[in-house]
């Protein structure tokens, strides 16, 4: 019986999930627009943990969104999943960001789009096909009204980023799907399964989170 504790805090979406077999147990998440990652992500773990009555010691891995994503956000998922991991002396397995993002669209045609927001008008993105499966490399953009303009397929656009995007992005077949705004530890589920079946586990000493961009400090103006 294989139990799988999913952490995504890629985003201003704290979330966690237990699951079974790749199905969902239990799921607690907030997203908040002051980033309370730090706060909330060990309450929820404990809290799924007691209140699913399954112990530490039954957990066969740790899944963990690896980015792209907020650099705060991911070293602390991170940072939490490497504990339980050598703690426990589990695997651990990392689910890329945009895929746990795409797979909450469900279609049989066109191509998914999930971005994630950056700074201004770029996002992180990739694009998959209703399988799953990517299409091309992960990327940073700067979203002009040009982005794209090479697809006759219906893209499906999904992401914290739709308000800024939908201004330029007008063709026809963009399809925004504003309802889906975040990825969720409820999605990683059953992709951390699928890998954990395979063996596809990452380095615990070694695993960096997938930042895309390095880390940049501003100064305030004042």
């Amino acid at each position: 019986m294989s139990y799988i504790l999913n952490i995504e805090t890629a985003t201003k979406n704290c979330s966690v999930a237990l699951a079974k077999e790749g199905k969902v147990i239990l799921n607690k998440e907030i997203a908040e627009e002051g980033y309370s990652h730090a706060e909330r992500l060990h309450v929820f773990i404990e809290e799924i943990m007691q209140e699913s009555g399954i112990a530490f010691n039954d957990l066969s891995a740790v899944a963990v969104s690896q980015g792209p994503g907020s650099y705060t956000g991911l070293r602390i998922g991170v940072s939490a999943a490497k504990g339980l991991c050598y703690a426990l002396n589990i695997p651990l397995i990392a689910v890329d960001t945009l895929q746990i993002l795409a797979s909450q669209v469900k279609v049989s045609e066109g191509l998914i789009i999930p971005m994630i927001d950056a700074r201004r008008m770029e996002v992180y993105t990739a694009i998959f096909n209703p399988n799953l499966e990517n299409q091309s490399a992960t990327a940073a953009e700067i979203i002009t009204e040009n982005s794209f303009e090479n697809f006759q397929e219906k893209l499906y656009f999904v992401g914290d980023c739709a308000e800024k995007c939908q201004a330029v992005l007008t063709k026809e077949n963009f399809i925004f799907l504003e309802e889906i705004k975040y990825p969720s530890a409820k999605e990683m589920s059953a992709l951390s399964f699928i890998k954990f079946k395979k063996s596809d586990t990452v380095d615990v000493a070694y695993f960096e989170p997938y930042y895309l961009k390095d880390f940049m400090i501003t100064t305030s103006k004042k």
